[in-house]
C-alpha cells in the first residue's frame, strides 16, 4: 500500500464509491420503471392484434429466442452508451409482445383481468420485499447465486421433459420453482449493485427486469391454475 496516501484520501475514495453505487442503483430503478412502459405497450399490441396467437408454439419459441438473445447481445455490447438504453427499451417492448400469448390465454377466463392485476401486484410486492432484504442482508450472496444457477438448470431440463410429457402437475411444480428462484434472484441482483459488483445500470436493469418478468409469468400461471374461472 502506498504510504503517501492519506487517511482522508482513503475515506474520500470510500465515500465516492458509496455515492457511485447509490447512483447506479438509483439509475437502475429509474430505468426499470421506464421499461414498464414499452412492456405494457408491447403486451397491449400483441393482445390487440393477436400476432403471437397466430404463431405455432415452435415458431413462437424460435422468434422469442432469436429476438431476445439478439437484443441482449446488442444491449451488452452498447451498455455504456445511449444505444444500450434504446436497445433495452426495445427489448422490453419485445418481451411484452411475446408475453401477450400468455395474457391472451388468461384473458379468456372470466376473471382474467383480475388475475393479471393480482399477478402484477404480487410481482411488485416481490420486488419491494426482495429489494428491501438486499439492503439489510450483510453477508455475501455469491453462494446463493451459484445455488440458484443450479436450480435454473434443473428447471430448464424439467421444462424440456415436460414439453413432451405435458403434465399439468409438472407445470405447477415448475412454475413454483421459477417463482422461488427468480424472487431470490431479485435480492441477489439488487445486492450486487449495492455492493459494487455491478457498476453499469443498463446491465443491472436488464438482470432485474428478467427476474421480474419470470416472477410475473410464473405467478400468473399459478394464479390461473388455482383461481381461473371459466365462462
Amino acid at each position: 500500500m502506498n504510504r503517501n496516501v492519506s487517511s482522508f484520501d482513503v475515506l474520500n475514495g470510500g465515500a465516492g464509491g458509496v455515492i457511485s453505487q447509490h447512483r447506479v442503483l438509483r439509475n437502475t430503478y429509474a430505468l426499470l420503471a421506464l421499461s414498464m412502459i414499452p412492456t405494457v405497450l408491447g403486451a397491449w399490441l400483441g393482445v390487440a392484434t393477436g400476432i403471437t396467437q397466430m404463431m405455432s408454439p415452435i415458431v413462437s419459441m424460435v422468434v422469442f429466442l432469436a429476438g431476445a438473445f439478439g437484443l441482449m447481445y446488442g444491449i451488452t455490447r452498447y451498455r455504456d452508451s445511449g444505444t444500450g438504453v434504446a436497445l433495452l427499451l426495445a427489448f422490453t417492448f419485445f418481451m411484452g409482445l411475446m408475453l401477450s400469448r400468455l395474457l391472451g390465454y388468461v384473458l379468456g377466463f372470466k376473471n382474467g383481468a383480475g388475475l393479471i392485476m393480482t399477478a402484477f401486484g404480487g410481482t411488485a410486492g416481490v420486488f419491494f420485499g426482495m429489494a428491501f432484504l438486499a439492503t439489510v442482508v450483510k453477508r455475501d450472496l455469491s453462494g446463493l447465486s451459484r445455488f440458484l444457477a443450479v436450480g435454473m438448470l434443473i428447471v430448464f431440463v424439467g421444462s424440456l421433459i415436460n414439453m413432451f410429457v405435458g403434465s399439468s402437475a409438472g407445470n405447477l411444480v415448475l412454475s413454483m420453482a421459477v417463482l422461488a428462484i427468480f424472487s431470490l434472484y431479485v435480492m441477489v441482483d439488487v445486492k450486487r449493485v449495492i455492493d459494487g459488483g455491478e457498476t453499469n445500470y443498463v446491465m443491472a436493469t436488464l438482470s432485474i427486469y428478467l427476474d421480474l418478468y419470470n416472477v410475473f409469468q410464473s405467478l400468473l400461471m399459478l394464479l390461473t391454475s388455482f383461481n381461473g374461472e371459466r365462462d
